[in-house]
Parts: structure tokens; sequence; C-alpha cells
């Protein structure tokens, strides 16, 4: 035996496993196992070094009451699964993808993004087989049957699927969820002709459909139970009575993509329901952050063993898609490329030490986020700390803001290493130059699934205003912010409600200044005038 297949008999054992390999010769080589009994299995196949490719995965570290199905459910996002050998007993399977490709894809996803199979993390690498083969025991034909009940070139669509239109609720909406990015996630799976998203019985769901029951059927199987994001946003997919979506609006809320002639319809911004316009690669999910026009951020639909993020220092993976059973550590799930867990500090730098204050950044990072403390560097006033409460917000903040102009210097935004924005020392005076915003009343996300998400736009030179007083008339938000020497171009009050307006400003720049100027401004009769940035102009 040559020292170089010693090694990988290592890796594949090292993690506590038993010993898997039980007698190798230099040919093909037989492996034993009791799993389940007295399986004996004969693999053809070249003795490799660690890391070669092969299109069959070595898979550890297994929950003991896995299912088949779960198994099979890691390979389908990538492609079809061929064969399955499972060895219980070990906890252990091997699992043959269709193609050398779609198992490299594979391993390289999951080198940047750990699989836990119902809170067990499970350790994928590629096998030294070249290919499976597996025998007619019992313990095998039943992961035969689950191949052939789950593989996408098998399913028959009269029999295992009843519609080609799915509905989707998503329960534990802590995050909101937007058409855009429902469209990212499914159409992994096929194209998707048409959705409608809608809140029913306070949930918020989706009518999907597909061109043919098979897509709809993979898609089901493999993201039905998947969180979007870790611990929330779960997908609870069924197939829906109806057999077409008549769709008559091209906008937020419905979507035919076979007829892009459809008119918008009311183009008011939505209120109802939670339309964010994320900042994150879509995990199965992304923000621009969803592909969606106003966000300019990368596909992470195509399958690399990563994607490197415009951000120095930060590489994240591109989800493939459906995961099933899966659950991703990191801020998001199902494809917002997420920060590194914990990470909600960011440095902001090349700012101007003339102007900036804590309450400026606040104002301004709180639009994307609950900012929970600022601290600008006393002896490097044009650099600050701005703490987020978590890091898909600190994500938001740092895709919107990067590049953006304030108080005439362009906005340089990157993680910092800090873990938390340390408060100064009892006596030690820091000249107001750190501010503890945990409990400021000001904070928009404090409510989980918030409407407020569904205002969270990149900055604009259109402002949205909102809570204005009745006594409170368009002449008066006009000079308001006017005063700041600011440029006002235009004005609309929403027609149904005037308590919201829109204003238009000279410049983005400009825009930018007054939200932070005017956001909680005393109008009179109890009302503070709440500013954040449209997506409409006027």
């Amino acid at each position: 035996m040559t020292p170089r297949v010693h090694q990988d008999i290592t890796v594949g054992t090292k993690r506590g496993s038993d010993e898997l390999f039980s007698s190798i010769s230099n040919g093909p080589y037989i492996m034993s196992t009791t799993a389940n009994g007295n399986d004996s299995k004969k693999f053809k196949g070249d003795i490799r070094g660690p890391g070669v490719p092969s299109r069959v995965l070595h898979i550890r570290k297994l929950p003991n009451d896995i299912a088949e199905t779960e198994v099979i459910s890691l390979g389908l996002p990538f492609g079809d699964v061929t064969n399955l050998l499972m060895l219980k007993a070990k906890n252990q399977a091997f699992l043959e993808m269709n193609s050398e490709e779609a198992a490299q894809n594979m391993v390289g996803y999951y080198s940047t993004v750990m699989p836990v199979i119902r809170n067990h993390p499970v350790y994928v690498q590629f096998s030294n087989h070249k290919e499976l083969k597996t025998d007619n025991s019992p313990n095998q034909e039943r992961a035969q049957a689950a191949l052939r009940a789950l593989s996408t070139s098998h399913v028959d669509t009269a029999v295992a699927a009843p519609s080609s239109v799915l509905r989707v609720v998503v329960e534990n909406l802590v995050y909101p969820v937007s058409l855009d990015a429902l469209c990212q996630i499914f159409s992994k799976f096929g194209t998707v002709l048409r959705i409608i998203v809608f809140t029913k019985n306070s949930q918020f769901q989706a009518l999907l459909q597909y061109p043919d029951g098979a897509s709809a059927q993979a898609a089901k199987l493999s993201l039905d139970g998947q969180n979007i994001y870790n611990g929330c946003c779960t997908l609870r997919i069924s197939f829906s009575k109806l057999t077409s979506l008549n769709v008559k609006y091209n906008n937020e809320k419905s979507r035919d993509f076979t007829r892009p002639d459809l008119p918008s319809g009311d183009s008011q911004p939505t209120m109802e329901h939670p339309a964010m316009a994320t900042a994150f690669t879509p995990g199965i999910i992304s923000a621009a952050p969803y592909g969606g026009a106003t966000h300019a951020f990368p596909p992470a639909f195509t399958i690399q063993p990563a994607v490197s993020f415009p951000y120095p220092g930060l590489t994240v993976p591109a989800l493939p898609g459906g995961l099933a059973s899966l659950s991703l550590p990191g801020a998001t799930r199902l494809g917002f490329p997420p920060l590194p867990a914990g990470v909600c500090v960011l440095l902001i730098s090349n700012l101007n030490p003339e102007r900036v204050t804590p309450h400026c950044l606040f104002i301004l990072f709180g639009v994307y986020g609950d900012v929970m403390r600022v601290k600008i560097l006393f002896n490097k006033k044009e650099n600050a700390l701005v703490q987020m409460s978590d890091s898909t917000q600190a994500q938001l903040a740092m895709s919107h803001l990067s590049g953006q102009q304030l108080h005439g210097k362009s906005l340089r935004i990157t993680l910092s290493k800090h873990t938390s924005v340390q408060l100064p020392r009892e006596g030690h005076e820091d000249q107001g130059l750190t501010k503890d915003y945990s409990n400021s009343p000001l904070h928009r996300f404090k409510k989980p699934g918030s409407k407020n998400y569904s205002n969270i736009f990149p900055p604009s030179a259109t402002l949205h205003l909102s809570n204005i007083p009745p006594s409170v008339v368009e002449d008066d938000l006009k000079m308001l912010f006017s005063s700041s020497g600011a440029v006002v171009k235009a004005f609309k009050f929403f027609q149904k409600d005037h308590k919201m307006a829109l204003i238009q400003m000279g410049s983005v720049e400009e825009a930018i200044e007054c939200l932070i100027e005017f956001h909680n401004h005393d109008l009179g009769e109890n009302h503070h005038l709440r500013v954040s940035f449209s997506k409409s102009s006027i």
C-alpha cells in the first residue's frame, strides 16, 4: 500500500468514524460492512489520493435514523444522483452523481458551507471509487427505490406531480421574503412561468407555476421544510389545486414571465407585503440580494466552489438550490451570501471628520437595520465603527451604502475584526464619540417581520415620507427640506393616503443628508416624520 492511499483512508475516518475499509488490495477492492445486516459490497475503481475528483462522494457523520431521501437530497441541487450505498451502522453513505462536474460542484459548495442534517454536521468528500456497484440486499433495494422516487429523470409526472402549480407558505417570517427571492430559489428546478405572492391568514404565501409537473415535483422534494434564513422563514410546499395562474400585472406581488408586456398596475410602494430589497447573494437566496433591477449583486445560482463577494476578505458560497433538510450556519440559509456568523460590526472609513457624528451614522445605517452602537475613532476621526444588531443587517447596510457620498466624501465600508463596539470605561471621557443606541426608540426593525422591511431600498434622490399629520401641507414640507440648503425638485402626496408622500431632491447625496437631518423631525400634533429611500421617482 502506498503512503498516499493510507493518507486517504485516514482522511476518510479521522473524525471519529469507524474504520471503513477492512481489506484493500491494489486492484479493485472489497468493502465489508455490517450496515443493517452483513452487506458485502464490491467496488470497481482506482485507489486514489485524497481530494482527487470522482463522481462518487463519501458522506460521513450522518444521523442514526437518516433516511435515504435525505442523503439523496444533498446531491439533487447539483445534478442527477445515479447510485446510492447506505452504510447506516457506520453513519456513512456513498453517493454517485451523474457526472464528475456535478460531484465537484457539490464538494466545492459543501467545503464552504457545512451541510447540517437535523442538527448534525455532515462531511462530504470525494471517494476513492470511480463508480458504485451495489447488490440486491434489502438495504440496497430500499436505497434504489428512494433513488427512483427522487431522481428528476425518473419522475412520472402523471403519477407524482398532480399539478405544475405549487403553493408555498413561509412560516416563522422573521425576515421578509420577496417575490424575486422566491423566483431565484425555485428557478433552480425549472423555468418559473408565473408567480403571485400574498398574505392570507397572517401568513406570507405564494403560488408558483412551472411548465411541467416534473419541475414542480423536484422543487417540492428538495425545498419543502428548508429555511431561507438560518432558523427562520421555513418553506412549506404543497401542490396547488390550480392548474394554471392568471396574472394581470407585473409588479412586486405578481409576475408573468411569458408576458413582459403586462402593466405594473399600482406603482406606489406596497405597504402590505414585505418585499425586501435585501443585500445578499442568494443562499438559496441572495439579496440583488435578489436579482432584481434595483440591486447589483452577483447571481448566486451559478454553482461554483465559492463566489467572491465585492468586499475584501469575504468569500461566500454560491448557494446552489434546494438543499432539502439542510440547515446552514451563518446569517442566511438559502442563498444570501451570509457574512461570517456573528460579524455585525462594520468599519466605515473616508468620513468627513469635520461633519460626521455618531447620530448621523446611527440614522443613516438605521435605514438598513437596528444600530446598537457607534464609535468614531478618537485619533482617526475619518474612521468609525458601527455595530448592527445582526450580521444580516450589517450585510444590508454594507451592500447599500458602500461608495455612497456623505458630506462630500465616498463611504468605504468593510467588515471589522471587532465583534462588538466597546463603550468607554467609566471616568474616561471620549468627547461623545461613542454612543450606545441599544435602547433607542428609533429602531425601525425591532418587531420581527416589520413592514419597514418592505421599504428598504438603495439610496436614491427620491425620499419616502410617512407619519405626516393632516395639518401639514406640501409647502410646509418643501420649505422644511429646502431649509437644509438642498434643492427640492418635485413633491407628491400619495393619492389614497396623505400621511405619506414622495419628495425628490437634487441628488442622491442631498437626499442622504436630508434623511439624516429630517428623519424623526417633530411636525407637531405628536407626529414625528419618518423618512426612508424610495424605489420610485416622481
